[in-house]
């Protein structure tokens, strides 16, 4: 099995920056990529980024621009960079591990991000 768990998350002022972290643990191997969702009150989950085994890396049109993703295989962990934070940033933001054939297998429980002046 495969254990996520997200970390980074907090309250911060319009305009701050966060990074959040996804450290992977368990049975790892094989994992085609790992994908970055949040979900805001009353919402459907979207899409944040994501990154593959080999370093591919993947946005949404809406979230280009401000946000990076990028990983550490030595740390198995996955790094979202979030700049210029705004309001509506305001989610709960879960990792998730993809295998292609097969779908999500594995997600964190989330890390609270929350921007407000």
């Amino acid at each position: 099995q495969v254990q996520l768990a997200e970390s980074g998350g907090g309250s911060v002022q319009p305009g701050g920056s966060l990074r959040l972290s996804c450290v992977a643990s368990g049975s790892i191997i094989g994992i085609d990529a790992i994908d970055w969702y949040r979900q805001s009150p009353g919402m459907q989950p979207e899409l944040v980024a994501g990154i593959t085994s080999g370093g591919s890396i993947t946005f949404p049109d809406s979230m280009k621009g401000r946000f990076t993703i990028s990983r550490d295989n030595s740390k198995n962990t996955v790094y979202l960079q979030i700049d210029s934070l705004k309001p509506e940033d305001t989610a709960v933001y879960y990792c998730a591990a993809l295998l292609r054939n097969v779908g999500y297998i594995a997600w964190g429980r989330g890390t609270q991000v929350t921007v407000s002046s």
